[in-house]
């Protein structure tokens, strides 16, 4: 009680002197909490930049001017009024717009884009349904590395999460499968965000990014207001209060607006090899009797340019094996291309090099690879440079670098080097041997329909110089793999490790608009075209005459396959021999049907579509074809 009494004194004896204290304190944190308040509702913004209420400048404008700034060409999309700001602008700039009939083509479109040309593919998708639809071609994004944009619209800033039109929580949807996301808050927002999306898509491993545009960020400010106004005078207090928030949102929204921004591109981080690293495999490979390249798509990114790399595996001519848009990288007849055996030369080996490949299902998780010889992992991702070799190789050197710039590094550190030639030459004997066998086995009778093999030889000798492969489909495009030989480098576009069907109909669009003046063909199954058949109204449409040759055999053969024989039964697996050339010409294509009584005829009818193809109509040729054992053996999971 004594010490109480003591305080109490102690108290009384200085109450003017705490009472100061603890009012100053109290202020102090009043005016910290009003300050906070202030930035977050953006009113110490506006007290510095002008709100231009009478301006008819929008947010689509800026996202136009910010793709204009990167290079940007082509805006693929499927219309939504959430984004049509965007693209009326983007039209407005000369940014081609170009819309497709489904979201995952409008993605597919803007990743072979990306992929032909090294800059960022472009999509814009309306929100909710229109962003879900796109989430299979993103990820195949992902998996490919493929540097993507894609713009999402969006509910009101004021409305999400409260039950408004397609409002769902996108962020979360695509925060697994993409490396950057953001929602733009302001239209002040836009170009950084924006800027900081495109750098992040091509740094590193590319990949897709996604930016979110509410849709009131991209309006103009009298529509806005519009839709913000309360419908008659406030009542009380609090109507006075709701108001007073609606009007300093709207204003925070376009506050310092148009003030003038960079929007020039930001630089792009690609990690690269060492001096030591280079050097270290400049040793091991001068030391090798028995090298290998195996050249994965990763080696055809910027910022090596691909005829450049190209010239450098010639100068070194160590036996390379090409795999996803790699393929075609040492043009159609190659003497150090290796097509065939790669398993039986990777056991003679004593020296690999994974160039951008990985040790996943394509080369058995590793177990290909002999555990004597000496191997150089190059790969952008540590996590894809290093995958499975806690379990069935180990690699000698491992590089978290670019591929590209570390085989010209390698060329130039081995300058006067060559390979040893019968390595090389005994690798191509059996190269020849395997395709004189190939060719004969087109030649045999299937016991319905045509042989599918005779049909893709036929296709492959009537590619021209300039043309573009985009594969789609299972069994069918699996033969297609080993027969077709692209005329160049990145004249080769497959889905890549996703393995995703329906890529066609889009990669075949971007392709064709990056490339005009090349002929563009893709392989699709029968049960693949179903997912890209409509796009014939596009290409109409936009005037990008491909050409695609179907392989019709009723079947998803790739399945039926292992089903039938496994499980005793083809349920699921049947399809018809349905006349998909007649539905190309109802959306203004050109179609074709090939029978086996036009055996004889197929090299006319591929020029027939070619030439349908320069007149300016997409053409498809629908083959009919029978059954053999060619890809037996090979596995669909």
């Amino acid at each position: 009680m004594r010490g109480f009494h003591l305080l109490f004194a102690f108290l009384m004896d200085h109450d003017c002197e705490c009472i100061y204290l603890v009012g100053a304190a109290l202020g102090a944190v009043v005016s910290i909490v009003l300050l906070w308040l202030g930035y977050r509702l953006g009113v110490i913004y506006q007290l510095f930049h002008k709100v231009e209420t009478q301006s008819p400048c929008h947010g689509g404008e800026v996202v136009a001017q910010v793709l204009q700034s990167h290079g940007v060409k082509f805006v693929f999309t499927l219309v939504g009024g959430h984004i049509s700001p965007i693209l009326v602008a983007c039209e407005k700039l000369g940014i081609r717009v170009v819309d497709t009939r489904h979201e995952a083509t409008a993605v597919f479109a803007a990743d072979a884009v990306a992929r032909l040309s090294g800059t960022v593919g472009v999509a814009a998708v309306t929100a909710g349904p229109g962003l879900t639809n796109t989430v299979t071609a993103i990820k195949n994004a992902q998996m490919a590395e493929s540097p993507l944009l894609l713009i999402g619209g969006a509910a009101a800033t004021l409305l999400q999460g409260r039950g408004a039109l397609q409002d769902i929580d996108q962020l979360s949807l695509f925060k697994p499968i993409c490396k950057f996301c953001a929602s733009v808050r302001t239209i002040r927002d836009i170009v950084p965000v924006l800027r900081k999306a495109l750098a992040e898509a091509q740094s590193g491993t590319p990949g897709p990014v996604f930016v979110e545009f509410p849709i009131d960020i991209l309006y103009p400010y009298h529509i806005i207001q519009k839709e913000l106004a309360p419908k008659g005078a406030p009542k009380g207090i609090m109507g006075k209060i709701i108001n007073w928030y609606l009007q300093n949102h709207l204003n925070n929204l376009f506050a310092g607006a148009w003030e003038p921004r960079d929007t020039s591109p930001l630089p792009v981080s690609i990690p690269k090899a060492t001096t030591e690293q280079i050097q270290q495999c400049v040793e091991l490979l001068s030391r090798a009797k028995k090298p290998v390249f195996i050249l994965g798509s990763q080696s055809t990114l910027p910022p090596a340019p691909v005829e450049k790399l190209r010239k450098a595996l010639e100068s070194l001519g160590i036996p390379c094996f090409l795999g996803g848009m790699a393929r075609g990288m040492l043009g159609r007849d190659s003497p150090i291309h290796i097509r065939q055996n790669r398993r039986d030369a990777l056991k003679e080996a004593d020296l690999v090099i994974l160039a951008g490949t990985v040790c996943d299902f394509r080369l058995s998780y590793g177990r290909v690879l002999n555990r004597r010889s000496k191997i150089i992992a190059v790969n952008r991702d540590r996590s894809q440079l290093l995958k499975n070799s806690d379990m069935f190789w180990k690699p000698t050197v491992a590089i978290q670098g670019d591929a590209g710039s570390f085989i010209l590094s390698l060329a130039e550190g081995l300058h006067g080097y060559t390979c040893p030639s019968d390595w090389t030459e005994g690798l191509k004997a059996g190269d020849i041997t395997k395709e004189k066998a190939n060719k004969e086995k087109a030649e045999e009778k299937t016991e319905r329909h045509l042989n599918p093999l005779r049909v893709l030889h036929l296709v492959d000798d009537a590619l021209p110089e300039d043309s573009i492969i985009v594969a789609d489909g299972g069994d069918f495009v699996g033969s297609a793999a080993y027969i077709l030989r692209p005329r160049g480098p990145l004249r080769w576009l497959d889905p890549g490790a996703f393995g995703t069907l329906g890529v066609g109909g889009g990669f075949a669009l971007g392709a064709k608009l990056c490339r005009p003046e090349s002929e563009v063909w893709v392989v699709f199954g029968d049960g693949s075209l179903g997912y890209s058949i409509v796009e014939y109204d596009t290409y109409t449409r936009h005037k990008t005459p491909i050409i695609s040759v179907v392989g019709n055999d009723a079947c998803w053969s790739q399945i039926s396959r292992e089903q039938v024989p496994m499980l005793g039964s083809n349920v699921a697996c049947g399809l018809a021999f349905n006349d998909y050339h007649v539905v190309a010409d109802g959306f203004g294509g050109k179609g074709f049907l090939v029978t086996r009584q036009d055996e004889d005829r197929i090299a006319d009818i591929i020029k027939e579509a070619q030439d349908s193809a320069k007149k300016g109509k997409a053409a498809l040729i629908n083959v009919l074809i029978g059954k053999t054992n060619f890809r037996d053996g090979s596995i669909s999971v």
